[in-house]
């Protein structure tokens, strides 16, 4: 059944990106918006959907993604979702927005998908930005890109270096104050007697030192987004007034009876377990439900190992983009199976100490060999006080000391880079940049 030329005119006439396509999956219009955005140099009219966003030969879902057709299919209803998209720019993300239109017998006939461009990640190595393309990536992204347009306050949860001022930001960077500023509270390393003051600002003479009157941090972030990093470290004082700024969109700078308000949207990131937090009476309960309107779990590094690759790439323009520095597979293999506790930003202070020990523009594995027997420090960290937790939430099991784990990884790389390699033993050694020896007891702890 051919739609109707009225509704092919409507579609022509929409600003945004979008597509109409039957239940066969086949596209029968694209309107301008898309042609110029997403395919300006060829027509996708007659082709698949699936065929033309991931180049796939059969429907998303029969190939592991989350198809929006197929979810409305099941529920009868409009279907959001972000994919990776081949483009005439590259696979970019994409956020997709699934109606679907009923014929007379109240049957789905046809579907129109809205595509908008996510800038503030990416599939492909980059200077700036979410970099990733893992499930447990792009479940955390679908979330940014489903919170972002709206003012829901947003709770961050993650170990420390899985990236949540970058996540922060690329919240901000989505939604309509993109264009006002982000301004980052680091709640763990203000002082007390300071934090008020720091916040909210104060008034000539409010306290010693106190000669000019200044705005503080909430005033800077007025039309933009104010970001708690380390929220879980603000003092129980602190926490009261954070609530009422919450709660009521108002504050008084220290030394001033004068109630400001403050048009602002609030972030926040914590690597704490604040329900334990709130049972142990260190951080107010109303606070929490105040600030958790939409948690996002930040996945560790762990979990998402498929993006190693793509973040090592991506991590070694940002830290020396002139030298155009790359790994060769066997480097590559080496940092797979590293533990990583201290997540992305491990990886990337890793990756640090590798291009300093390099001196050419290829990362061997025995610079990150090197690297890794610098960093080695005996430690035990105990569940009470740093537990680690899975997506589940159960506590990981950390009880084991991190140069054991690291033992274990640099074995099972070895054994990699052992079935890899084609010359001899003496070669292999100097590849590695130890000894005869060393790699002769080595060798022996794999057999």
């Amino acid at each position: 059944m051919k739609p109707l030329p009225e509704l092919m005119s409507f579609l022509e006439g929409l600003s945004e990106p979008h597509i109409l396509f039957d239940t066969a999956y086949r596209i029968l219009a694209a309107n301008a918006a898309y042609r110029r955005q997403f395919s300006p140099e060829h027509s996708v009219v007659g082709r698949t959907c699936y065929e033309v966003s991931h180049h796939f030969s059969v429907p998303c879902d029969q190939a592991g993604e989350s198809c929006p057709l197929a979810r409305a299919r099941e529920s009868g209803q409009r279907e959001r979702v972000v994919h990776l998209h081949h483009t005439s720019k590259g696979q970019e993300y994409v956020n997709i927005d699934l109606s679907p239109l009923l014929n007379a017998a109240g049957e789905q006939a046809y579907f129109i998908e809205k595509m908008a461009s996510l800038p503030v990640a990416h599939g492909k190595p980059l200077a700036q930005g979410l970099i990733g393309r893992s499930a447990a990536f792009q479940d955390m992204l679908a979330l940014v890109a489903r919170v972002a347009p709206s003012m829901a306050t947003v709770l961050l949860l993650g170990e420390s270096g899985t990236g949540k001022e970058l996540v922060a930001q690329a919240v901000h960077d989505a939604s309509a104050r993109a264009h006002r500023p982000l301004v980052a509270v680091d709640c763990a390393s203000m002082p007390e007697n300071l934090f008020e003051s720091e916040l909210f600002g104060h008034e000539r003479g409010a306290f010693t030192g106190a000669n000019v009157a200044r705005g503080g941090l909430v005033e800077a972030a007025s039309g933009g987004t104010l970001f708690l990093d380390e929220i879980g470290d603000i003092p129980l004082t602190i926490q009261v007034k954070l609530l009422r700024l919450l709660e009521t969109g108002t504050y008084r700078r220290v030394g001033s009876t004068d109630l400001r308000h403050a048009d602002i949207r609030v972030v926040s990131a914590t690597h704490r377990d604040l329900h334990h937090m709130v049972s142990q009476g260190t951080f107010r309960e109303d606070l929490y439900y105040r600030i958790s309107t939409f948690p996002i779990h930040l996945p560790p590094l762990r979990e998402r190992r498929d993006d190693i690759a793509l973040l090592t790439a991506a991590l070694l323009i940002r830290l020396d983009p002139k030298r155009k520095l790359s790994l060769t597979d066997a480097a590559q293999e080496l940092l797979k199976v590293q533990a990583f506790p201290g997540n992305v930003r491990e990886l990337r202070n890793l990756l640090e100490r590798s291009t300093l020990i390099c001196d050419g523009q290829i990362l061997e594995a025995s610079h990150i060999q090197q690297a890794l027997q610098s960093s080695i420090q005996r430690r035990a960290p105990t569940q009470a006080h740093n537990p680690a937790r899975l997506r589940g939430g159960d506590v990981l099991d950390i009880a084991q000391p991190i140069t054991s784990k690291l033992k274990d990884a640099q074995r099972d790389a070895l054994a990699v880079i052992v079935a890899n390699h084609q010359g001899s033993r003496s070669e292999l050694a100097i590849k590695l940049g130890i000894s005869s020896r060393s790699l002769y007891r080595k060798l022996k702890l794999l057999e």
